[in-house]
């Protein structure tokens, strides 16, 4: 805590050179967070105060740019709090406003740094107390309430990855590896409800999309609202650096496999598909 009684929230975050081996086989020269891809969650609560060292361990300029609210002392572009190779900065603001965000290098060329996995999840959890009028709502997207507790909750950072560098992507995934969730599908409950974190940091390709089969859901746009901006769907769309939380539930439905990916058909045969495994 700090003398204001203000939660401080202290993370180590470096910029790493190394290759990921995005498929059977097929490695790729990803400059990352902490060494992976997507880099580490960062998690908070709004009203939060957010303080990050961090370190430049690469070969280029590189930087954290936080989609928040934030002075523009703090916003992680070139010439401000822009790291030099062997450099360390640090980075200090207030966690807002609540919803499903992202940060990324924003250093030049931009394309570039992003594509080469420089991105991860920034969540900011609402406040009840600001939030008199849906608390329990609220209550239920704070990390360790017991309201939270009955949620399964997902993080999904839709990416892809150009293995041959001629500027379009030869994989498609969630979270980096194609197909990784239908060869393994994800083991829901079918009496707690599912909340899913999606982001979107795909290059290269004007949108991606996600797909949920033989279910709908309500989605929240950047999860800025305790509300649904889209209610009872089963697809949205997501250009770069688009997000939003999407809330669905499984109950009374059969137990099996219930498939969810990219509707683009190249993206889907290409590595994002998907399974849930629900389970009774």
């Amino acid at each position: 805590m700090l003398p204001s009684g203000q939660r401080l929230r202290e993370y180590d975050i470096a910029a790493v050179e190394r290759e990921i081996e995005v498929a059977p086989g097929v490695f790729y020269p990803a400059w990352t967070y902490n060494g992976q891809v997507p880099g580490p969650t960062i998690r908070a609560t709004e009203g939060d105060r957010i303080r990050i060292r961090f370190a430049n361990r690469g070969s280029h300029m590189h930087t954290l740019h936080f989609h928040g609210i934030h002075g523009a002392r703090q916003d992680g572009i070139p010439g401000t709090l822009e790291a030099a190779p062997g450099q360390t900065v640090t980075y200090e603001f207030d966690a807002k406003p609540f919803g499903c965000h992202l940060y990324h290098c924003h250093s030049l060329p931009f394309k570039r740094h992003l594509h080469k996995g420089l991105y991860g999840a920034f969540i900011v959890d609402p406040d009840p107390e600001r939030h008199p009028e849906q608390v329990e709502v609220a209550r239920s997207r704070v990390l360790g309430t017991p309201e939270n507790q009955r949620w399964q909750e997902l993080l999904m950072v839709m990416n892809g990855f150009d293995t041959n560098f001629d500027e379009e992507n030869e994989v498609y995934a969630v979270n980096s590896i194609p197909h990784a969730y239908m060869k393994q599908p994800i083991r829901i409950e079918r009496d707690r409800p599912v909340r899913i974190y999606l982001i979107n940091v795909t290059e290269f390709d004007p949108i991606n999309s996600f797909h949920l089969h033989a279910n709908f859901f309500d989605y929240y746009d950047h999860g800025t609202t305790l509300t649904p901006t889209l209610r009872t769907v089963d697809t949205v769309m997501l250009c770069q650096g688009q997000r939003g939380i999407i809330e669905c539930s499984f109950a009374d439905f059969e137990p099996g496999l219930y498939m969810f990916h990219a509707h683009q058909a190249e993206f889907a045969e290409l590595g994002w598909m998907s399974a849930f495994e629900v389970v009774a």
